[in-house]
C-alpha cells in the first residue's frame, strides 16, 4: 500500500529536487560549458581571443581532446539520466510530469496574455511549468543533434560508408549552429528565467520556500498541502519491481556503452606525425678518383637524337596539376577545406605545401623525408594511395614540388 510524506508545516522548506538529479545538473553544467568554450573555438578560429585561448590551451589539438572528452562525459550522462528516468516511472511509479501536453499550450497562451497586459492573472504552475518543459525538451532536441552530426564529424570515414561525402560538411554547418543556438538558449533564456528574474537555488539546495513555490508551483503546492503528492509505493513493491527492472536496466546500459565506445574509438582518419628519420652511415668518405683516359665523343645519328628528345620529354619533371586529381580523389574527404582533419589541406598548392598542425608534410627535393610519403609507405592509412600514385607523387616532390 502506498504511503503518503508529511506535508511540510507552514515556513518550512519543501523538497524539490534529490541528490542524483542535482549531481547530474552539475556535471551537465561543466561538460556543456567546456563544449560549448572549445567548440566556439574551432568555429571562429582566425578570432583573435579564439587564438589567444589556443594557444594558452596548448594547441588545438589539446583543444579537440578536451572538447572529446567533455562531449564523452556528455553521453555517459545522458545514459544515466535515462537510467534514473526509468527507475523512477517503472519501480517508484512517478508520473513523468516533464510530458509536455495541451495545458502547456493553453498556460503559454496565458502568460503571454498576462504579459502583454491582455489578461488578468498569471498561469498556475504543477510540478513543472511550460518554460520548464520547453526548455528541457529543446536540451534534449540539441543533444540528438549534436551526438549524430558530432559522430558523423568525429568517425567520417563510417559516415560515408551509408551516407554521400555531401554529408560531412552539412553535418559540420548543423553542428556549429545548433551550438550557437544552445549557448544563446542558455546565456538568454536560462539565464534570466533562473538567476535574474528570481534568484533559483533549488538545483543547488534541493529545496524551495513555501512562497518561492507559491509564486512558481501553487498547483504542486496546493497537492503536498493535500497531502496528494509524491506519494511512496510500498516496500514489497519496489523490491518486487526492482528485480525486474535492474536486469533490464544493466543490459541496456552496457549496449549503450559499448555504443559510445564505438562512438569514441570507432576510426582514426588524422595523419600520424612520423618524426624526422636520421640517415645512418659515414658523413664523409674520401675518394681517389681513378684517372680514365679521354675517349673520342662519337657525333650522335638522327636516330639517337630522336630518342634523346623522346627520352628528354618522358623525364620531365611532375606538376601540381597531375597530382591533384590523386589528392581530391584519395584524401579529399578528411584533409578537404570542410574537414581540415589535424590542419593539413590538400585541396591547393599552397595549402599541401604548407602543411598542418604539425608542420610541413611534403619536402620539396626530398620524397623520402616527407611525412606524406613516409605515411604513406607504411600502408594502412585511411585514404591510401596506390603504388602507381604513390610513385607519382614521389616524382613531384622529388623534382621540387613544382606548381607549374
Amino acid at each position: 500500500m502506498a504511503t503518503k510524506p508529511p506535508a511540510p508545516a507552514r515556513g518550512e522548506r519543501y523538497a524539490r529536487f534529490g541528490l542524483s538529479p542535482r549531481l547530474q545538473h552539475a556535471v551537465m553544467l561543466v561538460s556543456f560549458t567546456i563544449l560549448g568554450l572549445t567548440g566556439l573555438v574551432q568555429k571562429y578560429a582566425l578570432s583573435a581571443v579564439s587564438v589567444f585561448i589556443v594557444r594558452v590551451w596548448g594547441g588545438v589539438e589539446n583543444l579537440r581532446t578536451t572538447h572529446h572528452v567533455a562531449a564523452t562525459v556528455l553521453m555517459l550522462v545522458v545514459i544515466f539520466h535515462l537510467a534514473d528516468i526509468g527507475y523512477k516511472a517503472f519501480v517508484l511509479r512517478t508520473r513523468l510530469s516533464m510530458l509536455p501536453g495541451f495545458q502547456d499550450v493553453k498556460d503559454a497562451w496565458t502568460a503571454l496574455s498576462y504579459n502583454l497586459g491582455l489578461g488578468r492573472t498569471r498561469p498556475q504552475m504543477g510540478r513543472y511549468s511550460f518554460e520548464e518543459k520547453a526548455e528541457y525538451w529543446a536540451l534534449i532536441w540539441g543533444i540528438f543533434i549534436m551526438g549524430l552530426t558530432g559522430f558523423m564529424m568525429w568517425n567520417p570515414l563510417s559516415t560515408v560508408n551509408v551516407l554521400p561525402g555531401e554529408f560531412i560538411p552539412a553535418a559540420k554547418a548543423a553542428h556549429g549552429a545548433e551550438a550557437i543556438l544552445a549557448v544563446l538558449a542558455i546565456i538568454v533564456w536560462h539565464m534570466y528565467a533562473v538567476h535574474l528574474k528570481r534568484f533559483n537555488r533549488s538545483m543547488w539546495t534541493g529545496q524551495l520556500t513555501e512562497q518561492e513555490m507559491l509564486h512558481e508551483h501553487p498547483l504542486e503546492l496546493a497537492d503536498i498541502k493535500a497531502g496528494v503528492a509524491g506519494e511512496v509505493p510500498a516496500p514489497a513493491a519496489i523490491r518486487t519491481r526492482r528485480m525486474v527492472y535492474y536486469p533490464l536496466a544493466g543490459v541496456a546500459a552496457i549496449v549503450l556503452l559499448f555504443a559510445v565506445y564505438g562512438f569514441v574509438r570507432g576510426e582514426e582518419s588524422a595523419i600520424t606525425t612520423v618524426p624526422p628519420q636520421l640517415a645512418t652511415g659515414p658523413v664523409y668518405v674520401p675518394q681517389t678518383p681513378t684517372p680514365v683516359p679521354p675517349t673520342p665523343t662519337p657525333l650522335p645519328s638522327p636516330t639517337a637524337a630522336a630518342t634523346s628528345q623522346a627520352t628528354a620529354a618522358a623525364a620531365a619533371p611532375v606538376k601540381w596539376a597531375e597530382v591533384a586529381p590523386i589528392f581530391a580523389g584519395r584524401c579529399g574527404m578528411c584533409h578537404g577545406a570542410a574537414l581540415a582533419s589535424s590542419g593539413l589541406v590538400l585541396d591547393t598548392f599552397e595549402a599541401a605545401m604548407r602543411g598542418g598542425q604539425d608542420g610541413p608534410v611534403i619536402v620539396e627535393g626530398d620524397a623520402s623525408g616527407s611525412p606524406l610519403i613516409m605515411i604513406q609507405s607504411t600502408g594502412g592509412h585511411p585514404g591510401q594511395l596506390s603504388a602507381d600514385e604513390l610513385a607519382i607523387i614521389s616524382a613531384w616532390i622529388e623534382a621540387g614540388a613544382l606548381e607549374r
